[in-house]
């Protein structure tokens, strides 16, 4: 067996500080090493041009090396100071939302350009939709409790209560949030260091990731839009919850945010795995409703803790008018026809493109029972007839009801990050649309794909870009597909 060669500039492993000089998609930096042997490029996830970071290799091969970010030794000449506390969830906070834009357009084309083979992608570019609000976007955070904090005096981590975020790079340490990030609610995020105190005083431990024990687990928060309320969803194990005082806990809530409380639900999870919500858990409604609601262009959508929903509501709306434009530059092959909405989630864009049309059926369909359950709901709730959601696998159901074949003119597609699976596709493709309308929350996997759709006879008419998460790397892209 050859003896394998020695990478000549880095070893995985190493802790290396680097300079990045380039972007690529997804939000990882580029740097490069110069030394007698030449140039070589490592990839440094959450980074700017400009920054020097520290970062350790995770991975080497003969053309690149990807790297872990551990910190940013100096910051980029763009960056630009904000109020907001820091967070591993915001690495480009400081960038101005213009430079950011252009970065996501760049390498969002240029990765359609390597991976879908699309050479002309700039004359098929139709527009870049911002999100309306650059701060306090998200209607949904999730706080992780932790009994490792990392110290930002000391620069490591010590054995301390924390509820906040986890640290770039770890799944053990949490980083106290002590005021608002700029992502989610103000008056929430300044009061977050009062909820943790009241834990604290309860004398009940936050979860030990390495050690799998602890009470505290998470604490959730979903928020509506429409009526400034939140629900609340406070996330433990289960043995010592006799010990803890919900009572005190319900008035400490209202005391922090009046009526903006519409309830509290506790959830117990007592396996291992680092989820929010588990599988074997209890849920529990302590006081007030279980749910909220939120408006999307004119229509009303209830959302449960367990629902799909999209995090920036604001921002979707735009997302979901492009669509429902893309699909209706054609009107003739969805008035008075059967639309399929695939992966369609709660329904969002299925029962918003029947009440802009004349007589179209809905059929939407996706693999998730709670969120069919949701959809069926918001469906009866806004009145919206012609839509039918069916709980299955897309491929699987494509099969079971080879009826539609030939009949359908219009496709939206709306897949979850991995993409389409290929054989599911290929069952799409042979539904034999003239017109598909593509939604991806990762470009990256719907460039793969339209390498696929190209060879299937269809062409790209149209393209847009909507940043649905502003100082973050993602981007969401809609691509509108004709034969």
């Amino acid at each position: 067996m050859p003896r394998r060669e020695r990478n000549k500039f880095v070893k995985r492993g190493e802790i290396i500080s680097i300079t990045i000089e380039d972007y690529a998609f997804g939000g990882k930096g580029i740097g490069r090493i110069r030394n007698e042997n030449g140039q070589f490029v490592v990839f440094v996830p959450n980074t700017l041009p400009g920054q020097t970071v520290r970062c350790q290799i995770k991975k080497t091969s003969k053309q690149y090396a990807e790297a872990k970010l551990f910190e940013v030794l100096s910051p980029s000449d763009q960056e630009v100071e904000v109020p907001f506390q820091a967070i591993p969830g915001a690495p480009y906070i400081k960038l101005p939302i213009e430079i950011q834009h252009q970065y996501k357009k760049d390498s969002t084309l240029q990765l359609f350009k390597r991976i879908g083979k699309v050479e002309n992608i700039e004359d098929l570019f139709d527009e870049f939709i911002a999100s309306p609000e650059v701060f306090h976007y998200r209607n949904k955070m999730e706080y992780g409790f932790s009994a490792i904090r990392y110290d930002f005096e000391q620069k490591t981590d010590v054995d301390d209560f924390a509820l906040g975020f986890k640290k770039r790079g770890t799944w053990w340490c949490a980083e106290n949030l002590d005021k608002d990030s700029g992502l989610f609610d103000e008056q929430i995020e300044n009061n977050l260091k009062v909820i943790r105190q009241f834990c604290i005083d309860s004398g009940l431990e936050p979860w030990h990731a390495p050690q799998k024990k602890g009470f505290f687990r998470y604490f959730v928060i979903r928020k509506s839009y429409k009526t400034n309320q939140i629900l609340c969803n406070l996330v433990t194990t289960s043995p010592q919850i006799s010990h803890f005082d919900m009572d005190g806990f319900v008035a400490l809530l209202k005391e922090l945010f009046g009526d903006r409380i519409a309830g509290l639900i506790h959830t117990t999870n007592d396996e291992i795995g680092d989820r929010t919500l588990a599988v074997t858990g209890n849920e529990r409604l302590i006081f007030g409703e279980d749910r909220i609601v939120e408006n999307l262009l004119g229509l009303n959508f209830e959302i449960s803790m367990k629902s799909f929903f999209q995090t920036n509501p604001k921002s979707a709306e735009k997302l979901y008018s492009k669509v429902i434009d893309y699909a209706l530059e054609k009107a003739e092959t969805v008035n008075g026809k059967i639309v399929m909405d695939l992966f369609c989630g709660t329904g969002t864009i299925g029962q918003i493109l029947a009440s802009k049309t004349t007589g179209t059926q809905i059929i939407g369909v996706d693999i998730v029972a709670d969120a069919i359950k949701d959809a069926k709901k918001n469906a009866e709730r806004n009145g919206i007839k012609g839509v039918d959601f069916y709980a299955a696998d897309v491929g699987k159901f494509l099969v079971e009801y080879p009826q539609y074949k030939g009949k359908i003119e219009t496709i939206v597609l709306d897949p979850p990050r991995a993409g389409i699976a290929p054989k599911t596709l290929d069952k799409v493709i042979k539904i034999g649309a003239s017109r598909m309308v593509y939604v991806s929350c990762n470009p990256a996997t719907q460039a793969r794909d339209t390498e696929i759709l190209r060879q299937a006879g269809y062409k790209i008419s149209k393209m847009s870009l909507v940043d649905q998460f502003p100082h973050t790397a993602h981007i969401e892209s809609i691509i509108l597909f004709e034969k």
